[in-house]
Order: C-alpha cells, then structure tokens, then sequence
C-alpha cells in the first residue's frame, strides 16, 4: 500500500516524501507545482501534477496506487497574504480540503493527517507555553482556514469511517541535513530563510517586522522547529494511526522562543555576515508571542525530535541557501520605503 502526499513538492511536504522514502515507504505525491519543484521530490516517489480539488484524478490515484492514508500539505501559508487576500486562502485552504475529504471518504480512506498551525490559537497573554486545550481565536484568515479545515475533519471523522491526527506546527525552520531538499520558494517570508540569504548575499538586507511589543528586546517572540523534526512527527503520526489511533491534536514545537532579534544575531554569528537588518512596523495579523506545549507529542505519540538546536536549525538552512545559490535561485531584492529608513536610524 501507498501513502499519498498533498503538496508533496513544497517545503514541508518534500521533507516528509523524503521521511517515509527513508523508511523504505511506498510515496506517491500530488502537487499542482504552483510554489513547489519537481526537483525536491526524493527520486523513488511517484510525482503526478495536479490539484487535490480535482475529485477524479484524486480517486484515481488512491484506486491505482492503493493508498492507504493520506497526509495533507498543500494549501497557502503566508499570514500578511491571508490578511490582504483572505478568499484565496478560504478557497485554497478550506474549500480545497472539502473537497479532497469528500474523495477520500468515497474512496474508503480512514487514515488522515492534517497540516495545521499554531494560528489557529489565540494571541497568549504571556509567554507560557500553549496547550491543545487554549483559546482557539485566529487572528488572521490563514489561521482561520485551518481551524475551518480543522473542524470540517473532526465532524467528517464522527460521520464516516475515518481515523485522523492534526498536527499544529509552530514556526517551521531548516532544512534537510543531507541538503536533498529545502524552502526554494521565492519570496518566501519565513524569518530564518530570509536572514540566511541576506547572510548568503542574495538580499541587500531584511526586515525586522515589529520592535515595540511586549517583550523583553521589544520583537516578537517564536517557537522554532527543525522541517526534518516536523516530518518525523508526521511520521509518528503516521505509527499512531496505523496501531488503531483514532483521533489526536498535537503541537509540534520544542516548547522554547526565541526572539526575531536573538534568530538575525545567530544568523550573523554563524555565517560570520554582517548584514543589514532594519527596523519595520509590525505586519497585521502577526502574533507578538507564542510558545508550544508540545509534552502531547512527546508522551502520546512517542515523538522525539533531534535537531532542537537553533544554531542547528541556521547551519542547516544556511547549507541550503548556498545550494540553491549554485543553483542559480535569486530572491529579488528588497525595497526599503522611507518610513522603515527612518526607524531604522532611530532605532
């Protein structure tokens, strides 16, 4: 039997192709390649272009290939995106995830992981670290179209045969310590991958967004975790599933923050770059502090991660970014308005 992953292609999902190849699984991957790269899929994964909205070409790729559980990545992750194109996100996200539901319980699917983010919780009141059980109030449209996603599988899985797991990831980070495989996307907005290719030269500089919360260095505050320590928990979820698990919510964290400042000075400490980094004002929909509770993962499911080391975490995309730099993949350059000049100097 077979394991069909949605958005096999992209970040997350070409890290966890890689997981279940490792592990000597049968992998057959759906993307429609809109931000993901054929080239990241491991080479003994079964690659089809396409959407998860298209029920036919679902139905037969589970038929075809015998799948026997489906873990679903694909959707759009950007928060300042969601805020200013929320419908995009309502489309891609949720209404996609309908859909792909429908099919797989059509086709008789009763294993299912899902994707999901911390987003989908209240901004904390301090730093302690959130459980599953906290507020569950998004504050942006992404994180909205994952509680959405969220309820629609927990109501399907009361309904129908299905059995399922949602993972909450904090702040994903890294990339595969063998370098097979990384976050290539251009333009992409994750703090660790934009201050590595500013260390690499392939930014002039970067943005720090929000230097005035309520924090002890004034920035936001972040769980990081390492993509390859993400995909073995998918991979545990996975375990869990497969011994007769019938349903769970986890966070996927190491239950430590680290600060945007503390994340750009490590970036700089271990490349040995000094590069630029200005002041900005803070990006709507944006959380000022969150922490996992991630002791769920750990005792329930089993999971350990290896790779809980920030300055890990950096050398490993730091690898990645010099790869894609042989590559010949180029973010465009940054244009800094005179507002964030000026805070820059006074800051």
């Amino acid at each position: 039997m077979s394991i069909l992953v949605t958005g096999g292609a992209g970040y997350i999902g070409s890290h966890m192709v890689w997981e279940l190849v490792d592990r000597r699984e049968e992998v057959v991957v759906l993307d429609n390649l809109v931000t993901g790269f054929d080239w990241a899929v491991a080479p003994d994964a079964k690659l089809i272009i396409g959407d998860i909205a298209d029920r036919a070409l679902v139905e037969k790729i589970i038929k075809e290939h015998d799948v026997e559980a489906i873990i679903h990545f694909a959707g759009s992750v950007v928060v300042p995106e969601s805020v200013k194109h929320p419908l995009k996100y309502y489309h891609n996200n949720t209404s996609n995830t309908r859909t792909l539901l429908e099919t797989a319980v059509r086709c008789g699917i009763d294993k299912f992981i899902f994707s999901s983010t911390a987003a989908v919780y209240a901004a904390p009141n301090d730093l302690k670290p959130i459980r599953e059980d906290a507020l569950l109030a998004p504050m942006s449209p992404y994180g909205a179209s994952k509680l959405m996603s969220e309820v629609m599988l927990r109501d399907t899985a009361k309904a129908h045969d299905m059995r399922y797991v949602m993972l909450r990831y904090f702040n994903v980070a890294g990339a595969d310590p063998q370098a097979r495989t990384g976050l290539s996307t251009r333009g992409a907005t994750h703090l660790i991958k934009i201050a590595c290719e500013a260390a690499v030269g392939k930014r002039e500089g970067m943005d720090i967004y929000g230097f005035n919360y309520d924090t002890p260095d004034g920035t936001g505050i972040r769980d990081f975790i390492h993509v390859s320590d993400l995909a073995s928990a998918h991979y545990s979820a996975l375990e869990f599933l497969r011994e007769g698990g019938q349903k769970f919510t986890g966070n996927c964290g190491y239950s430590k923050g680290y600060s945007v400042l503390e994340v750009v000075n490590a970036v700089k400490r271990i490349s040995g770059s000094d590069f630029t980094a200005r002041m900005a004002p803070r990006r709507e929909g944006d959380i000022p502090a969150i922490v996992a509770d991630a002791s769920r993962m750990m005792t329930r499911l089993g999971w350990q991660p290896k790779y809980a080391d920030l300055d890990q975490i950096i050398t490993h995309a730091l690898a990645w970014e010099k790869k894609l730099a042989r590559r010949g993949v180029v973010a465009p350059p940054l244009q800094y308005d005179p507002m964030i000049k000026a805070l820059s100097e006074r800051n």
